[in-house]
């Protein structure tokens, strides 16, 4: 009796064992045909590209550069200072108002130095009748001498006192000049056109001999003070052009050398290059402005940065061949702009093959692709491609 039941559980442990057995088979038969359809479903998959979406690996010509930072200032600018002491008047402009070269600007109170003046002119007219005198004088002793009543000695003092007279004079005579001159630099008047930037003196106040009134900018002419390191300004040549970002504009502005500073900058050994500004409505001196100087220009197999993909252990590129993309390494080399656009040398494409842009996104190997207008250089990928 216990043989039977000893073989009536082994024959049950057997059929569960068998069962288990064609349940794992049937489970893995499953997943291989689940496996199978998503392989198929991947290998029909399809995306739809716009014309816009791809660019074409082509020999271009970029531009390289320095990146240049830096204020925005005035090609003329003037500050205008007292050339007399005295009390400030007649200030009547302030930041903001135009003004025109050779406009009065501002007045220091003349009172002292028309008192000045006029003391000046009374000591030449005193001057110029001691000449008088001294000229009759000298007339009378020459008739004298000539008729023996006086000695020549008489007549040398009397020439001495003419000639003295008159040498007082001349310097009476320049004593008004100065003390004209003076009286004309008590009205200030403006070196250039342009607009007032400061006004650090206020009317009434006492200004001395140098002291600062206003300053004046000339906003029609702008330049861009950029300083670079002694290394990148040795590629930089008057004339080189530059475009820049300046803030509170978005309007981009061109520019060129204009300047190189000859001395570089005691203790940080850079060299200040000034870039001469197209006239733009809004630019204000003081503004910041950045962008890239075009320092050379090379000619290369060129695709756009964006458009390398770094996911991969080396770079690579996704490109349209016979409308299915492919993966294709590539080595990159030198970087510049192409019409503004960031481009990159590449070395490994064919001219002419379609690359898919970096703003699509990674795409799987062997995806087709359906174009909405088909682009006119995917023939000639092609046709490189077939004949590669």
């Amino acid at each position: 009796m216990n043989r039977w039941i000893k073989w009536i559980i082994l024959a049950l442990v057997v059929l569960a064992f068998a069962s288990g057995i064609q349940r794992l088979l049937g489970n893995r038969k499953a997943q291989q045909e689940a496996l199978t359809a998503a392989t198929a479903h991947n290998s029909e998959a399809q995306i739809e590209l716009a014309q816009t979406d791809v660019v074409t690996a082509q020999a271009r010509e970029l531009t390289q550069g320095l990146s240049i930072s830096g204020p925005i200032k005035a090609a003329s600018s003037a500050v205008v200072k007292a050339r007399v002491a005295g009390e400030l008047q007649a200030l009547s402009v302030r930041e903001g108002d135009a003004v025109k070269a050779g406009q009065v600007v501002a007045r220091v109170d003349p009172t002292e130095y028309q008192a000045r003046l006029k003391q000046a002119q009374e000591q030449g007219a005193a001057a110029k009748a001691q000449i008088d005198i001294a000229q009759r004088q000298f007339d009378n002793n020459k008739a004298l001498v000539a008729k023996g009543f006086i000695s020549a000695t008489a007549l040398e003092n009397s020439q001495a006192a003419l000639q003295s007279a008159q040498s007082t004079y001349l310097a009476a005579r320049a004593a008004v000049d100065v003390a004209q001159k003076a009286l004309d630099d008590t009205v200030l008047l403006a070196p250039i056109s342009g607009w007032v930037s400061q006004r650090m003196t206020q009317p009434g106040e006492r200004v001395a001999i140098d002291g600062r009134i206003i300053e004046i900018v000339d906003l029609s002419r702008m330049e861009l003070e950029a300083t670079l390191a002694a290394a990148d300004a040795v590629s930089v040549r008057i004339g080189q052009q530059a475009t820049l970002s300046i803030e509170g504009t978005s309007q981009a502005v061109s520019a060129r050398v204009i300047r190189i500073n000859p001395s570089a900058q005691a203790g940080t050994r850079s060299v200040l290059v000034y870039l001469g500004m197209d006239s733009v409505p809004g630019l204000r001196q003081g503004l910041f402005a950045q962008g890239t100087l075009d320092t050379a220009r090379v000619s290369v197999l060129s695709v756009p940065l964006s458009a390398v993909r770094s996911d991969k252990p080396e770079p690579y590129v996704q490109l349209v061949e016979n409308n299915v993309v492919v993966h294709r390494p590539v080595q990159t080399g030198v970087r510049g702009k192409s019409q503004d656009e960031a481009m990159v040398g590449v070395t490994g494409l064919a001219p002419n093959a379609v690359v898919i842009r970096g703003a699509v996104g990674p795409l799987r190997a062997g995806t087709k692709v359906k174009f909405t207008a088909a682009p006119a250089a995917a023939p000639a990928a092609s046709a490189a491609q077939a004949a590669g």
